[in-house]
C-alpha cells in the first residue's frame, strides 16, 4: 500500500498548485507517482520536475538511449510505477522487444547497437558498482560524446532518485 495519500489539487497549498500546474501543463500532462510525492515540498517538486523535463525530453541522447538507461534503472532498483510509465515510450523510440525482455528478467541482452550496449554497460556498472572503469568511461565516450556522456549520467542520477522516492513511499504501479 502507498505511502502517500491521493493526490487533491483542491488542498494544495498555492506554492503547490503552482508546481503542480507547471507539472500538469507540460510534456507529462499529469501529476502522478514521484512528482506527486515531491509536492510535498513545492520546492524540490519543482526543481526535480524540470531536472527531469530536461532528462527525458531535451537531452542529447536520442529517447531510445535514455528510455533504456531509465529501463535499466528501473528494473535494478525494482521500481515497477517507473518501469510501467517507461515501457511504451521505450517501445515507441524503437528499443526492440527482445532487449525490453531481457532487462524485465533481469537477464544482460544481446545488442546489436554499440550505443545501446555502452549505455547498459554504463547503466549497470554505475548503479550496481558505484563506479565505471577507465576502458568504459573511454568507450562511452567514444560513443556518445562528450555531452552524451554527461546527459546519460543525469538521466541515471535523476531516474535514481525517482526510483528512491518510488521504494521509499511505495508508489504502486498505475493501475
Amino acid at each position: 500500500m502507498a505511502r502517500i495519500e491521493n493526490l487533491d489539487r483542491a488542498k494544495l497549498s498555492d506554492a503547490q498548485k503552482q508546481v503542480y500546474d507547471a507539472i500538469a501543463s507540460g510534456p507529462r500532462g499529469e501529476v502522478v507517482g514521484p512528482l506527486a510525492v515531491w509536492l510535498n515540498r513545492p520546492e524540490l517538486a519543482d526543481k526535480a520536475q524540470k531536472l527531469g523535463q530536461y532528462c527525458r525530453y531535451d537531452s542529447s541522447l536520442p529517447p531510445r538511449l535514455s528510455e533504456l538507461a531509465i529501463l535499466v534503472t528501473a528494473r535494478i532498483w525494482d521500481a515497477a510505477f517507473e518501469w510501467q510509465s517507461h515501457e511504451p515510450p521505450a517501445r515507441a523510440a524503437g528499443l526492440a522487444d527482445d532487449i525490453i525482455e531481457a532487462l524485465r528478467h533481469d537477464r544482460e541482452p544481446s545488442f546489436e547497437n554499440p550505443d545501446e550496449e555502452i549505455v547498459y554497460k554504463v547503466s549497470r556498472h554505475l548503479n550496481l558498482d558505484r563506479s565505471i572503469s577507465t576502458e568504459l568511461y573511454q568507450q562511452a565516450e567514444a560513443l556518445l560524446g562528450k555531452d552524451g556522456l554527461v546527459d546519460l549520467i543525469g538521466v541515471l542520477g535523476y531516474y535514481a532518485l525517482i526510483s528512491m522516492t518510488i521504494k521509499t513511499f511505495d508508489v504502486d504501479p498505475i493501475s
